[in-house]
């Protein structure tokens, strides 16, 4: 490892992990969370130094609060608040920009971040106008659901997705994008373009960034996805990290153009403690 990286990973002001894959792993729905090798060690180590952190998944079928239960659960120590989903990161975007009504098509963990945040939720059904669609995990979507949106954005309504991610890690292997399905299926159908307020959009970064009072240059970002958490970390100026506990091993890593591999490519997360120590 060169020593400028080893330098900078110590020097950096806050650590942004991903969850799937890096911190743990579980079923499609999040359900039966054990935490990866290393996970333990190096979250508790942070706190107990006073290292900023947030934990950032593209995943939307909880809330924040609940995924962080579930993480301080099985051990991992981080507080509601530093628990990052794509409804999170809408919220703060959409307040940002003066959204008023938002047509959610997704789960309470898509809607309840919004409402909270004052938001105007307009529920998929008949031909209901809307400022803005945000698609969140949701296996149980209909026809109807995409019909209504459809015509919410024929009226208007600009499209925002969770993530188009095909696949994120889980215990028995790759489970499907859901939220990329429905996205297909609205732009294909209306010929919209849909913008991305999850990993690994740049306003993720500058919400996390936000939350821990760092610049994103002075953040490192750990994650097991190339087209994500690597992505980001790259356009956020961020130290990028790659760990080959999920979809990625370290082939794939050095597969990439030099310019999108991670500065450092770990076996697992536990790997930054002898770096951090």
């Amino acid at each position: 490892m060169r020593p400028d990286i080893a330098e900078r990973l110590r020097g950096a002001r806050g650590y942004v992990f991903d969850m799937d894959g890096t911190l743990v792993l579980g079923d499609r729905s999040h359900n039966g969370l054990r935490p990866l090798p290393g996970a333990l060690e190096v979250t508790r180590w942070l706190r107990d130094n006073g290292l900023p952190f947030v934990v950032v998944t593209a995943g939307s079928a909880l809330t924040p609060r609940e995924y962080a239960k579930t993480l301080r659960d099985i051990g991992i120590p981080v507080e509601d608040s530093a628990v990052q989903t794509p409804a999170s990161v809408a919220a703060d975007y959409f307040v940002r920009k003066k959204t008023r009504r938002v047509m959610v098509l997704g789960w309470e963990g898509a809607r309840q971040p919004l409402e909270e945040a004052g938001l105007e939720i307009v529920r998929p059904v008949g031909k209901e106008d809307a400022d803005a669609i945000f698609i969140g995990y949701y296996r149980d979507f209909s026809v109807d659901d995409v019909e209504a949106a459809c015509h919410a954005i024929w009226r208007g309504a600009k499209l925002f997705t969770s993530s188009r991610a095909p696949f994120f890690a889980a215990s028995n292997g790759r489970a499907i994008g859901i939220p990329r399905g429905i996205c297909s299926m609205l732009q294909g159908i209306t010929g919209c373009r849909a913008t991305v307020l999850g990993k690994p959009s740049i306003e993720t970064l500058r919400t996390a960034g936000r939350f821990l009072g760092v610049d994103p240059a002075s953040l490192a970002v750990v994650g097991d996805d190339p087209v994500l958490e690597i992505a980001m970390a790259h356009r956020g100026g961020a130290l990028a990290v790659g760990v080959t506990t999920g979809l990625a091993k370290e082939g794939d890593f050095a597969a990439l153009p030099s310019a999108k591999r991670p500065h450092l490519v770990l076996e697992n997360v536990g790997g930054l403690l002898e770096i951090l120590r």
